[in-house]
């Protein structure tokens, strides 16, 4: 019996990106085509300079193309504005960094509220969905603490806590477990897996390391701006 194929929530078409320094030209993504399962756990994965973060910055809408189409959901996001763009990626994406960009002088449930300022919801709703995010990284005892007084698993939790507060309809992380040791990186990947199975997110994330990408559910590989169709792989 043939089971049913997830609809793409992703769909990346023809895509070229490169950058300008002065007069020179430099090709960082050729003719890049492939698909993201809604539902997947997507580890990006190649040697530095291989393009990871800058297809990353694509799909997530930092950067924009210079050729080729990105579709997430229904949005054919290469079409928008950059006020469409900006407005997108706060209803749509949800970021996890490889430094937690958390700010110090606020209170972790602060922190995680941060994005639900640019929607509409009340003083009081808006706490009550930061709360609610955190307890489910595990971290509802620590709503007043500052970063400063948390470790560095905590405070990327509360980064996690941070991205999905909106329910955004991609999960984007880069490098999420590169400045943690390996038992808080193991912490966090597991909680990513979480997230993926328990709640469906989709999740692409960009890493260098295998032990990281073994917990993904589809591996891609990128050597020097082009797609290895041939390495796209199941890891389990």
């Amino acid at each position: 019996m043939m089971t049913e194929q997830k609809k793409p929530i992703v769909e990346i078409k023809n895509l070229y990106k490169s950058y300008h320094r002065a007069s020179l030209v430099v090709p960082v993504l050729y003719d890049i085509t492939f698909d993201i399962a809604e539902g997947e756990f997507l580890a990006l994965m190649g040697p530095s300079g291989s393009g990871k973060t800058t297809l990353l910055n694509l799909i997530a809408g930092i950067d924009k193309v210079d050729e080729g189409t990105i579709h997430v959901g229904d949005v054919d996001i290469t079409t928008l504005s950059e006020t469409e763009l900006a407005a997108w990626r706060a209803n749509s994406v949800g970021f996890i960094f490889q430094f937690y960009n958390l700010i110090p002088v606020l209170k972790a449930v602060e922190n995680v509220e941060l994005p639900l300022h640019l929607t509409t919801l009340s003083k009081s709703k808006r706490r009550e969905h930061a709360e609610i995010a955190l307890a489910m990284v595990g971290l509802d005892h620590r709503m007043d603490h500052y970063p400063g007084e948390m470790s560095g698993g905590e405070q990327q939790r509360v980064a996690i806590a941070r991205a999905i507060v909106t329910d955004p309809t991609i999960l984007v992380a880069d490098e999420p477990t590169g400045d943690l040791d390996r038992v808080s990186a193991e912490e966090i990947l597991s909680m990513m897996e979480r997230l993926n199975r328990d709640m469906g997110k989709t999740i692409i994330m960009v890493t260098h390391d295998p032990r990281a990408a073994s917990r993904a559910s589809v591996m891609r590989h990128l050597d020097k701006g082009y797609l290895n169709h041939d390495a796209a792989q199941n890891p389990l």
